[in-house]
């Protein structure tokens, strides 16, 4: 029988929609925390000590520890909304297909949210404005991401991720370069006005292009009722293949580790290097430039190695590269080094991550296992910046020392991995001996 080729015209325009959803998150952890930080006395004196240019940004001079938190509440909302919106959706059906009316619902939201934040005159209107912003996006995000499970075979699903990723690489770096270009030639707002335009013509390209198959309609009972979170958690608890749990919890580890980090940089970046803010996004986006060129690699290597080992050996290169970036990046060039390794090692873990979690989920609920993935991510990204914060303000308001928080989880996400099996390659060597054979 013929093997039916890759479909990568419609794999990219599928990424179109995390295209548009790694637009705006770049810009909201790069920008949000600087505003909310600046004028912090504590970063002025060091900064003024060292010899160091102030940045030029207004912003309502709030501690770490406050400021990392409020960019938690995304998150927050997420861990609530995204796996009910995700089993929610494995039974939509209407005029719009199966996940787009979830676009169609939270993408306004989110605009007008995102819009408003750098126009806030007090802490108050900034906090509304990132709340609405949150709610909105947490409304089409798992819907979005589970078109990975919906349209593509497991065998399939490393490689489509791959170019998802890419996809949401080359967003990224969208935002970080025409992030700070912006910034610097229109001030604070400017980035904020091209993310949400950027954002909506992203998806208005899913909407109109991406195609859902019409016979998943009948893959759910609508009648059966939708699991919220703590059922699909206790059927995951009560499994006695114990990979789905453990995977899981990778998954928050390394979160956990990764987003304190990801979350810090901008201000370690400026409050502490002393990089310009616009400059600082620019430079950011060299993680990401490093991932594209990675994503779609890192599938392939997951075909050949297996999801699991691909993981393992990406946790292995990143614990290194964090504990020595707290030793060693002093400059913008050792910053960009560091990143450059980021990226490369980041795209082995995170491309592989999402599909791993569907091996060990139904195919008829793919929505709830997405949903799954966000609890685990998204209640780590509550964690790590939230205790990255209160550490940077218990250890001399240095945002170096969250290179070692973060390699200590990464560590823990690594010790989890070695509990997990790898269902998808086991059955792909026993298909290939026995067809030796």
């Amino acid at each position: 029988m013929e093997k039916k080729a890759f479909p990568w015209g419609r794999t990219f325009l599928i990424g179109f929609g995390f295209l548009g959803i790694s637009i705006l998150w770049p810009i909201f952890n790069q920008w949000v925390p600087l505003i909310l930080q600046a004028g912090n006395p504590e970063f002025t004196q060091r900064l003024l000590a060292e010899g160091k240019e102030l940045p030029k940004l207004a912003g309502f001079a709030l501690a770490p520890s406050l400021a990392m938190f409020i960019m938690t509440w995304d998150n927050i909302i997420n861990i609530f909304v995204q796996p009910w919106v995700g089993a929610r959706s494995d039974r939509t059906w209407n005029r719009f297909g199966r996940r787009k009316g979830w676009i169609l619902l939270g993408l306004p939201i989110a605009l007008v949210g995102f819009i408003s934040i750098p126009l806030a005159q007090s802490v108050l209107a900034v906090a509304v404005f990132i709340l609405i912003t949150n709610f909105g996006m947490a409304l089409f995000r798992s819907p979005v991401i589970a078109w990975l499970g919906d349209l593509f075979k497991p065998e399939e699903r490393s490689k489509a991720n791959g170019v998802i990723n890419l996809m949401g690489g080359v967003g990224g770096v969208l935002a970080y370069v025409g992030g700070g270009a912006i910034f610097n030639a229109f001030g604070r707002s400017g980035p904020f006005f091209a993310g949400a335009i950027a954002l909506a013509v992203a998806m208005v390209v899913v909407i109109l292009f991406v195609k859902e198959h019409k016979e998943q309609q009948s893959t759910a009972d609508p009648n059966e009722s939708v699991k919220g979170l703590i059922p699909n958690l206790k059927e995951i608890f009560s499994n006695k293949d114990r990979s789905g749990l453990f995977i899981l919890l990778a998954i928050f580890c390394w979160f956990t580790g990764f987003n304190a980090v990801e979350t810090g940089l901008s201000s370690f970046a400026v409050f502490e290097l002393g990089i310009k803010p616009g400059t600082a996004s620019i430079v950011a986006s060299i993680a990401n430039l490093s991932f594209i060129a990675f994503a779609i690699p890192s599938g392939f290597l997951a075909g050949k190695f297996g999801r699991r080992k691909t993981i393992i050996y990406g946790l292995l290169g990143l614990i290194p590269v964090f504990l020595l970036s707290n030793l060693l990046v002093s400059t913008v060039v050792t910053l960009i080094i560091a990143l450059v390794l980021v990226g490369f090692f980041w795209a082995w873990v995170n491309v592989n991550s999402l599909p791993l979690v569907y091996d060990h989920g139904g195919e008829q609920r793919i929505g709830a296992f997405t949903g799954l993935y966000y609890f685990a991510s998204q209640t780590a990204a509550v964690l790590g910046p939230t205790l990255g914060g209160l550490l940077v303000e218990n250890i001399g308001y240095s945002y170096r020392v969250l290179f070692l928080f973060g390699a200590f989880f990464l560590f823990l996400a690594l010790l989890a991995m070695f509990k997990v099996k790898d269902r998808a390659h086991e059955e792909k060597m026993r298909q290939q001996a026995a067809s030796g054979a």
